[in-house]
């Protein structure tokens, strides 16, 4: 009997785990809106279901497009790129598929922890060759993409293929990650 209940209590909490899960969640690219957006942010009144208003966290390595150790994950939008930092966090938005295409201009967005302003930003390959920062960095005031960090917005132009390093400097604190462009 006791038997019987162990079985019966695990098929139920199997079941019961499932539940949540097949609800599918809205994809922000369809809905032109970044990664942890809200439904608040366009305009829309928000969702009651605490489940619809989490900011969800990205689900999967992408394969290929990353490199030298820093991992782009792929959420319910836009890439993102996790790099390291000395005395910061650091995230990319990559407004682009991935890998990145060289020759095109690029928005990335930054999140950064750390203090003062962005002093310097600048993507080299490993034999010097400097990405043209097209525009920025743009310091923004507010967003609804939900990093740690204060945010930037820069534009860059790679000339040519390979692993490009993304370096950002802040009175207290630089980090960087590094992309693959083909």
């Amino acid at each position: 009997m006791r038997r019987i209940m162990v079985s019966f209590v695990a098929v139920l909490a199997i079941s019961g785990c499932g539940a949540g899960a097949a609800a599918p969640r809205p994809d922000a690219r369809a809905s032109g809106r970044p990664p942890g957006t809200s439904a608040q942010a366009s305009g829309t009144p928000p969702a009651t279901d605490a489940r619809a208003t989490a900011t969800p966290g990205p689900t999967a390595t992408v394969a290929g497009a990353g490199c030298e150790g820093s991992p782009v994950l792929q959420g319910e939008g836009f890439p993102e790129v996790k790099g390291v930092g000395e005395g910061v966090e650091l995230w990319g938005l990559l407004f682009a598929e991935t890998p990145l295409r060289h020759g095109a201009e690029i928005k990335i967005v930054w999140r950064m922890t750390g203090d003062g302003p962005l002093r310097e930003v600048r993507a080299t390959l490993p034999d010097g060759t400097r990405a043209k920062l097209a525009w920025g960095p743009e310091e923004h005031g507010g967003s609804s993409w939900h990093r740690p960090g204060q945010e930037w917005g820069t534009g860059f132009v790679f000339p040519r293929r390979g692993c490009w390093k993304v370096e950002l400097t802040r009175d207290r604190g630089r980090g960087h990650a590094w992309l693959r462009v083909r």
